[in-house]
């Protein structure tokens, strides 16, 4: 702390406080002498001087020199163009976590448009959401497939500046994933990896892109993220990558490389055995594809054998299920299966869960015991497992394919007992199943449940039911069903005109295959094949029409021609409607503001009249008042004038008497 002078001055001994004081002066620069000796040290204290005085004017703004960025280094957060860093988890307190506690609890009663409604609401509000609760609230819309109203969500809080977590991220990507749109998720997946990203990717960033892109067949830029994770070092190597990736292979038919694969992970990791069961199913299938039975069941055994340390869960557990079902050892898959429901104890231990159903149900259905097939998907319920559409889906493709109608329909109407509403692959399955064994009319009956359900089939599911017609030869009613797709808001695709295409060549109606041809040449969205051309006109060569096929390709120029022609009339003519509209639009502003302006003048001359009138009649009070004062002034004058009179009279008066006598 600084002394003042009055306190230092007490400090002081008497005989100096006593002492005059004298103020030391800085001497000017003695002149410079001719010598170097005696310039340098005057340079150098003028120097230091005028250092001074620029120190004493204008302050040093930092006491040091800024701080450079090293190259590749994050921004400083004052940056405003530099990415925010997302918040930590203890800002959830106080008002933000109730707020937090009370979106969770409409998440819960799966009021997620009121959640979602009361996240906007809090964005600029006093207490504003954490990242935290908008990930729930995505989450939550991303579990139910409300693909439009997550993007709605993240785009607002996005622009409301909520740093996002790599949590954040990573739902982003599930829902690009989940829509087959792998390659919006890469793009998104590379905006992590840049210099000044705050958020780096985690391994369940990994695991998502690695399962879309094995699953849409893009193997080569799947094997391209893997090794980006082990040349980067952001994450070490996963397992779960390797397995899907693994798993991506063995789909293509591709034993070997799911071999090697497994091979540099055990490499990557030292050499020592992979405690997670994961790899192993694709592992047993990549020996199987090999045709090295012996080396997959040797696996199994020493993996699930005795003093085994590797861990096996639900999923790692139905990897390998489904490898020994697909491959014939169904003995081995039911031995593992009754293991899983031995070791299954929730909420400790989940070793089984609804796809260890749907791979025991495929095992059944490839060994054609479709009976147990049955049974074991009726015993979910014992495990607390609840059937969803897909399960129900796969089973009911199982018994239709082998004409077992009557146990799919069982199942059908068990799924409105348990509340699972069918989809369009539902009918479309059960459409498929009656055709099978000639049950046209319930294949039929099938498909037009599906509007009275509330669903809209799509170009496939016509094709369905019209294939199902064309095969019996009820063309005319294939026709109608290909008649009603644009009543329906549904355009036919190449396969719907080439069905009936052919259809009608096979019944020799030609006049109505050529009326399809030129629905195919009109349609600006599909192609009219070469296969499809060649049939047409070798079928009209045989009857003799050559000139048919001449006479269709003019008459659909002409019909493009005409309706090209109609286009641009109707466009000249809602270009001229456009232009009456935007002319009459303009003649009502004119009239309006001439109208204005009249009534603008109006009240202008208004106001002036007003004022006029009060300035005459100001003016007329003044004159009056004036004429008063003249009279006054008169009256006045004339009485002075008369004392003058008076005065002057008895002047000359006193003066003759004075002068008498």
């Amino acid at each position: 702390m600084a002394l003042s002078k009055p306190f230092l001055s007490r400090l002081l001994p008497l005989p100096l406080r006593l002492r005059p004081q004298l103020r030391l002066l800085c001497l000017a620069t003695p002149t410079p002498t001719p010598t170097d000796d005696v310039q340098a040290p005057a340079d150098a204290s003028a120097e230091r001087r005028r250092r001074k005085r620029r120190l004493r004017v204008e302050p040093p703004l930092s006491r040091g020199p800024a701080p450079q960025r090293a190259p590749g280094a994050p921004r400083s957060a004052s940056n405003p163009n530099a990415p925010k860093i997302p918040e930590s988890a203890a800002v959830l307190s106080g008002k933000r976590l109730d707020l937090h506690r009370r979106i969770l609890t409409l998440i819960r009663e799966n009021d997620l448009d009121e959640a979602a409604l009361l996240t906007r609401h809090s964005i600029y509000s006093n207490c504003r959401p954490t990242v935290f609760t908008c990930n729930a609230v995505l989450a939550a819309l991303l579990r139910q497939a409300r693909y439009a109203d997550f993007l709605s969500l993240h785009r607002f809080v996005t622009q409301a500046a909520v740093a996002p977590t790599v949590a954040t991220y990573n739902l982003l990507l599930q829902l690009y994933c989940d829509c087959r749109r792998p390659d919006a998720a890469l793009e998104h997946f590379r905006l992590l990896l840049k210099d000044d990203s705050p958020v780096l990717p985690s391994p369940t960033t990994y695991r998502i892109l690695a399962r879309s892109l094995a699953e849409n067949g893009k193997l080569d830029q799947a094997i391209e993220l893997k090794d980006g994770m082990l040349e980067r070092g952001l994450v070490a190597p996963d397992t779960q990558v390797y397995a899907f990736i693994m798993g991506g292979f063995v789909n293509a038919g591709d034993g070997d490389t799911a071999v090697s694969l497994y091979e540099e992970l055990k490499e990557k990791l030292g050499g020592e055995p992979i405690l997670d069961g994961v790899v192993y199913g694709n592992l047993m299938k990549g020996y199987f594809l090999k045709g090295m039975e012996n080396e997959a069941m040797d696996c199994y055994a020493e993996v699930l054998g005795e003093g085994s340390k590797v861990r096996f869960g639900a999923v790692s557990y139905n990897m390998v299920l489904d490898a020994l079902g697909r491959n014939g050892r169904l003995e081995d898959a039911l031995k593992l299966f009754d293991r899983m429901c031995m070791e299954h104890d929730p909420p400790k231990t989940i070793t089984v869960n609804l796809g260890s159903f749907n791979v025991m149900v495929d095992a059944y259905c490839r060994a054609e015991r479709f009976q147990d097939a049955i049974e074991v998907f009726g015993k979910m319920a014992e495990k607390r497992c609840a059937p969803d559409a897909l399960s129900y889906n796969n089973l009911i493709d199982w018994l239709g394919k082998n004409e077992l109608v009557g146990e799919a329909e069982g199942l059908y109407e068990e799924m409105a007992e348990r509340g699972v509403n069918p989809d369009e692959y539902t009918y479309v399955l059960l459409i498929e199943s009656c055709f099978k064994v000639d049950r046209v009319n319930d294949a039929v009956g099938y498909f037009n449940k599906m509007f009275d359900a509330g669903l809209r089939p799509n170009a496939n599911a016509f094709n369905k039911v019209m294939g199902g017609l064309v095969k019996v030869d009820r063309l005319d009613e294939a026709q109608g069903f290909f008649d009603m797709m644009p009543e329906k808001e549904v355009k036919p695709n190449i396969a719907s005109y080439e069905l009936l295409l052919r259809a009608y060549v096979d019944a020799a109606r030609l006049d109505d295959a050529i009326k399809i041809a030129k629905g195919i040449l009109l349609n600006d969205s599909v192609v009219f094949s070469d296969e499809m051309k060649s049939l047409l006109e070798g079928a009209l060569e045989k009857e003799g029409r050559d000139g048919d096929m001449t006479k269709l390709y003019e008459d659909v120029e002409r019909e493009k021609a005409e309706a090209a022609a109609r286009a641009a009339e109707e466009k000249a003519r809602a270009e001229a409607l456009a232009k009456e509209e935007e002319e009459r639009k303009k003649a009502e502003a004119k009239a309006k503001e001439e109208a204005a302006a009249r009534a603008s003048r109006a009240a202008i001359e208004a106001v002036l009249g007003r004022k006029k009138e009060e300035e005459e009649e100001s003016a007329d009070g003044l004159n009056v008042e004036e004429a008063e004062v003249v009279e006054s002034n008169r009256n006045t004058i004339s009485v002075s004038e008369e004392q003058t009179e008076g005065d002057e009279q008895k002047r000359q008066e006193s003066t003759e008497a004075s002068s008498g006598p």
